[in-house]
């Protein structure tokens, strides 16, 4: 039986996949030398970005214009459907999506919470049972084009919080699990009951953790 009271909210990009997906989409959408062009171009806002000078969300946005810029609505999501049957499944964790498999045969609700786009993270969340899935939204202007820019802020840190927040509105969950990887998930785990980062030790056992003490 389902049970609405329960929430898992997943990342994606090194925990549910095993490497930046971002980075895997544009270098199959546009080729090796368009992709290197795109980074050097942006390499002015990546580098600010790693010496935290410059707000990750728009060194993300100057990479993505660089590389995606101009691109149709309708040619890049062509592009996600592609990268969603030809490289996306390389990239999984077997162990990740039976985790998945199990809060859903359990009536937990499922949740996809990450900073890389729903350009190609919704089709798929989509496929394997997600509920609702929250990330980086492209920005498209009156011509259905892509200019890299952001319809909503970059989904990292933070940001991930605030859009759990609004997705379950006045109804918070009993119990909220949070599976994550890097810094970016660090406020997502800090909101969960249980928690789990990657390289910090084994996945909780779920039939044990739904009483609403802290695992992380």
């Amino acid at each position: 039986m389902r049970d609405a009271s329960i929430v898992a909210a997943f990342d994606f990009d090194g925990t549910l996949s095993t490497t930046d997906s971002l980075r895997v989409f544009v270098r199959s959408t546009v080729g090796t030398a368009r992709f290197v062009a795109g980074a050097v171009i942006a390499s002015p806002w990546l580098i600010g970005a790693a010496l935290h000078l410059v707000d990750r969300g728009n060194a993300k946005a100057a990479f993505l214009r660089a590389t995606l810029g101009d691109r149709s609505r309708a040619q890049l999501e062509d592009d996600a459907q592609r990268f969603i049957a030809q490289r996306l499944p390389d990239l999984l964790r077997p162990e990740m999506l039976a985790r998945v498999r199990q809060h859903r045969a359990m009536g937990h609700r499922i949740v996809l919470v990450s900073a890389s786009p729903s350009l190609y993270l919704r089709p798929w969340a989509a496929s394997v049972g997600f509920e609702a899935v929250l990330s980086t939204e492209l920005a498209f202007d009156a011509q259905d084009r892509f200019h890299g820019e952001f319809a909503q802020p970059n989904c990292w840190g933070p940001e991930k919080v605030r859009r759990l927040e609004a997705w379950w509105g006045n109804t918070p969950p009993r119990v909220l699990f949070a599976y994550g990887d890097s810094r970016g998930d660090k406020e997502m785990a800090e909101r969960a009951d249980h928690a789990w980062i990657r390289g910090q030790g084994k996945l909780m056992p779920l039939m044990d953790a739904e009483a609403p003490e802290r695992l992380s």
